[in-house]
């Protein structure tokens, strides 16, 4: 379930620091980041990259890498699917969850668990660019010169459980998201960087299908 949680929260960027992420400054300008950021996100209809993820636990030395794809189409339709080192498969088709686990397979209503209610709730606001409106997280604005960096500091309970910060590195280009990072009310840490990025490319439906 932890994973999951972990997974459904990438999409908060359809989006470990605590204060100012070195390198970047004060957005100067937050009201025009926060036009341009909900302009493009409208337009934003599909998503397709690929990822590696870098999971940093405080109770090992060495960091665990996974390497995967990732789609994204309107409305609430994902899927991740990670293939290195291990199988693992998530799809999310508006309320409902497909889970792949090696040979395990579970069947999810995201209706029936109140977190997850919450977070499709989160996804719904990042696609729609109306996130800095939500009042579950407080949020905090940087950039430089080739990025923003924003910064989600959970403020309900069910997600604070999970969550100290979750910091967004989003490009300046085309305002895709290359970088997530996690950090978890327990120390651990999770960084996903997207590579290969393409927006607004055909995504066939099936690619999303629950069987």
């Amino acid at each position: 379930m932890h994973k999951t949680i972990l997974i459904l929260l990438f999409i908060i960027s359809s989006f470990a620091l605590k204060g100012q992420p070195s390198g970047y400054m004060p957005v100067k300008d937050l009201a025009k980041f926060k036009e341009q950021f909900a302009a493009i996100a409208k337009k934003t209809e599909t998503i397709k990259s690929d990822f590696v993820q870098e999971k940093n636990l405080t109770m090992l030395s060495e960091k665990i890498v996974s390497k995967g794809k990732f789609w994204f189409k309107k409305n609430n339709l994902l899927r991740m699917e990670y293939n290195k080192p291990f199988k693992y498969l998530m799809i999310l088709n508006k309320d409902n969850m497909y889970i792949k686990d090696g040979e395990k397979e579970n069947k999810i209503s995201t209706k029936s668990n109140k977190l997850f209610q919450q977070i499709n709730k989160i996804t719904v606001n990042c696609v729609q660019g109306d996130v800095f409106n939500n009042p579950d997280f407080i949020t905090k604005v940087y950039e430089n010169k080739n990025a923003y960096a924003v910064e989600l500091s959970p403020v309900g309970k069910g997600l604070k459980e999970f969550f100290k910060t979750i910091n967004v590195i989003i490009d300046k280009g085309d305002y895709s998201v290359s970088t997530i990072e996690m950090n978890e009310s327990s120390g651990d840490n999770t960084i996903l960087n997207f590579t290969n990025r393409e927006l607004n490319t055909a995504i066939p439906d099936a690619i999303f299908a629950i069987r």
